[in-house]
């Protein structure tokens, strides 16, 4: 009672309560009046009614604030208030019938008059409420227009559903901004003449180049969260031809919960035009594998092992312990997971992958039951100035995980690898496929050995935007105004995002049941020059006037394309579309023998090492291979 009284001195909540309490007498007296046809109150019943109307009265304000009438503010009423409207009515008018049923058995009083009185109660309070908004919506509208209208910017909203609906609501309220929207353009034909607050929909994207002409347009916002990368291509292309300010809003995996706001929308990436439709998950099965167990992700501070923990996090595991050697990026994502997850218990925990005793302190401590292993060298002419320390992370490191997941029974063990792993030309590429071929003899040791462990490697190219791609690299130059480098006019590469990734990851790991390789499908590959030329002109700048692309020819150890299924390995499709399995490749018997010669080799000579990972893998070519002398008593004797 002391909190209704405290709220009541707030002038609003006043006049808010004034208005219900007002609206709740007048419904009483009319409901009465309608059921006898009459206002002779003497007309009305034979019981008295001061006492009764005192009751109704009481007993519906008691309602009101019980459901909450007065938390939510009239000027962004919507469809929670009128349901908060419709509940205190109801309560009200049922304890209403009841207290006059208690007072005298209904005697001489129509029920159906508390029928009335409902009906009354919800068209009068939900009425007001809704009446107000729409009195300050015009107000903002006249306040936008009363000003300098050299000032309002003319907008197009692209996408008339939910988004696109919350963007004009939010502008709306929101008149400071100068924004008047003229109109909505929107590819469901059915949708076309239909009005969104009074804001005509014009027909489909195709409009956009005509529409801005016509209705004088500044802006145009893309509010399509859902869209694939293809679609706002197509819309971005209509866009350009009218050479005005374009944003858009985030996709939705970015957006939190069904938040849209005018503060969300930025301006257009490379992503958008390269992302694609969003995966579909088997949330049953990835919830079984990950609910109330303990997980570890190693390489947890990278770009695929962060969002990986973020992913993980979404099917409630018991416990999350992330390894990163890198003390910065494990601050950074403990950072993020207090705020995004903080009802997930984990454990930031900074882990060697190439340290076997760490390792198995890590495990005995926190007994995993699911492993993903993201860490990993990953970038190529780095690991061509350093090959020693590809062997020792790539392999070394994987074969160190992994024993220690077979030793304390982990349930399964996911191992991230790449498109270059297949017929490598590089010594990143080439230790990614010994770790693969690690994994599979690891695989087999498991089954003989009648342990639970299954061990699956998942292949997959680049993804957008990650730590140290060609992407990051582009921006920075054209921010900085500097030649934008290409290796080859001709190369080409695969391309998704960082979520579609790693929820293709833990799709695979749980369809896996030990010792596949699962391939991601990457879409149609995408040429590098391209990519320069779309990011140039996303930056508003005109090639070669504003800025060049110069092609600085293939770095040691790139190729052209990159593939995803070796020549010598044959695959199947799975029944998730965007998932296929290579099928098991038989090892060489002489395996074990290699792979240890390699891990315990004290040279770190490039050579040495070149000729050690090609006697593991056949198929691996290397420019060293070409250019220097094969003096096979280097390294075999």
């Amino acid at each position: 009672m002391e909190n209704m009284i405290r709220n009541l001195r707030n002038p609003r909540l006043f006049f808010a309560f004034s208005y219900d309490a007002i609206i709740a007498a007048l419904s009483f007296w009319f409901a009465l009046a309608l059921r006898f046809e009459t206002l002779d109150i003497s007309k009305y019943t034979t019981i008295s009614l001061g006492k009764f109307f005192f009751f109704s009265e009481v007993l519906l304000i008691l309602s009101f604030f019980l459901n909450g009438l007065y938390q939510g503010v009239w000027r962004f009423s919507s469809t929670h208030d009128l349901v908060r409207v419709i509940k205190a009515s109801l309560l009200g008018v049922a304890s209403s019938f009841f207290a006059c049923f208690l007072l005298n058995r209904l005697e001489g009083v129509p029920r159906s008059m508390f029928f009335i009185q409902f009906l009354l109660l919800v068209m009068g309070l939900g009425g007001g409420r809704f009446f107000y908004r729409s009195l300050k919506d015009r107000s903002a509208m006249k306040g936008l227009v009363g000003g300098n209208e050299d000032d309002i910017k003319r907008v197009l909203i692209v996408g008339a559903g939910r988004a696109g609906e919350k963007l004009v609501r939010d502008i709306f309220a929101t008149p400071a901004l100068r924004l008047n929207v003229v109109g909505f353009v929107d590819d469901d034909r059915f949708k076309k003449n239909a009005l969104i607050h009074n804001i005509k929909i014009f027909g489909g994207t195709e409009l956009i180049p005509q529409l801005v002409k016509e209705l004088k347009i500044d802006k145009i916002f893309i509010a399509i969260p859902s869209a694939s990368g293809e679609e706002v291509k197509k819309i971005v292309g209509f866009c350009k031809e009218s050479n005005i300010e374009v944003k858009i809003l985030p996709k939705m995996d970015h957006l939190l919960s069904t938040q849209v706001e005018i503060s969300l929308l930025r301006n257009i990436k490379i992503e958008d035009l390269l992302g694609r439709e969003q995966v579909t998950l088997d949330t049953e099965h990835l919830s079984a594998m990950i609910k109330d167990k303990v997980i570890m992700v190693t390489g947890a501070g990278g770009s695929i092992g962060s969002e990986l923990c973020l992913q993980i996090a979404k099917f409630s595991p018991r416990l999350l312990v992330m390894a990163d050697c890198c003390e910065l990026f494990m601050y950074e994502l403990e950072m993020k997971f207090k705020e995004i997850h903080p009802e997930i218990a984990f454990y930031p925990k900074i882990l060697d992958v190439r340290n076997a005793g760490k390792v198995e302190g890590v495990f005995e401590m926190y007994k995993p039951q699911i492993v993903f292993h993201a860490a990993a060298y990953k970038h190529v002419p780095m690991m061509e100035y350093n090959p020693a320390e590809a062997i020792e992370t790539n392999i070394k490191g994987t074969k160190i995980i992994a024993e220690a997941a077979l030793k304390h029974n982990a349930e399964k063990f996911i191992m991230i690898s790449t498109d270059k792993a297949v017929n490598p030309t590089n010594v990143m590429g080439a230790s990614k496929r010994i770790a693969e071929m690690v994994i599979t003899d690891i695989s087999q040791k498991s089954f003989k050995e009648n342990k639970k462990t299954k061990f699956i490697s998942v292949r997959f190219g680049n993804v957008l935007g990650s730590n140290g791609s060609v992407i990051p690299l582009f921006r920075k130059q054209i921010e900085e105004r500097k030649d934008v480098t290409v290796t080859h006019p001709d190369i080409i590469r695969y391309f998704m995002s960082i979520p579609e990734a790693c929820q293709l990851v833990l799709q695979a790991g749980s369809m896996g049941v030990g010792g596949e390789i699962f391939v991601l499908d990457m879409g149609e590959p995408v040429k590098i020059v391209d990519l320069a030329k779309e990011m140039i002109r996303l930056a508003g700048l005109v090639i070669d006037r504003d800025i060049k692309i110069v092609f600085s020819g293939l770095r040691p150890g790139e190729k052209l394309f990159e593939e995803l299924f070796s020549d010598k390995e044959d695959y199947q499709i799975t029944h998730h579309g965007k998932i296929q399995k290579a099928l098991f490749r038989k090892l060489d018997e002489t395996f074990q023998f290699k792979l240890e010669r390699l891990l315990n080799l004290e040279s770190s000579e490039p050579i040495t090492i070149v000729y050690m990972i090609k006697d593991l893998v056949p198929e691996f070519t290397h420019f060293r291979l070409e250019n220097e002398a094969k003096d096979e008593n280097l390294v075999l004797n």
